[in-house]
């Protein structure tokens, strides 16, 4: 093949690539804006004083024999979170965190809220919303799943598929925009 024809070729395949790089650029930009927003501060969550996610608190005992027994220690949880978020629903709980090394159990209900009890006592030491979890939701498409009440999370898989294809496709098509032209001049 003639030096002519293979960088005619070559030409074609850069426009190709570049076109594809541009069109998703375009359509998925506001996506790519949110993801990046949202692992950024995921990023920082534990470093955001507070801001983003509690500090661990810490217990009295990291000893397990001397803690309540988790029923115990799960109505006191349930009892905060009743006087404290005033709802005519009640808030299920997510899940569970035991951090024995702290001597704290975390409880954290589904709407973004945890609390931090003693294990030993039982008393409270840290209540609020959980900001990094609804980041994280965003991050992950999630937070559409959760608003329109879907089982399995459809959206979330869709949209994480869709965006690391997006984004391997980047890859590929940006190192051919960077790589191609040098390729090019090489061949002349």
């Amino acid at each position: 093949m003639s030096p002519k024809i293979k960088r005619k070729k070559q030409a074609k395949v850069l426009r190709i690539f570049r076109k594809i790089h541009r069109l998703m650029g375009a359509f998925l930009f506001i996506f790519f804006f949110f993801i990046s927003v949202s692992g950024l501060l995921l990023g920082w969550k534990k470093n955001s004083g507070g801001l983003l996610l509690a500090e661990t608190q810490k217990g009295t005992s990291s000893n397990l024999v001397e803690w309540l027994p988790l029923n115990v220690l799960y109505e006191k949880a349930g009892k905060v979170l009743r006087d404290s978020v005033k709802t005519d629903t009640p808030i299920a709980l997510d899940r569970v965190d035991v951090r024995k090394d702290k001597g704290v159990i975390k409880f954290i209900y589904e709407g973004y809220y945890g609390l931090q009890l003693d294990g030993t006592t039982g008393n409270l030491l840290e209540f609020g919303k959980r900001q990094s979890d609804f980041i994280e939701n965003i991050h992950d498409g999630s937070v559409l799943d959760n608003y329109f009440n879907t089982s399995g999370s459809p959206i979330k898989i869709i949209y994480t598929t869709v965006m690391g294809i997006a984004l391997l496709l980047f890859t590929i098509t940006g190192f051919w925009l960077w790589y191609g032209p040098k390729r090019m001049r090489k061949t002349t």
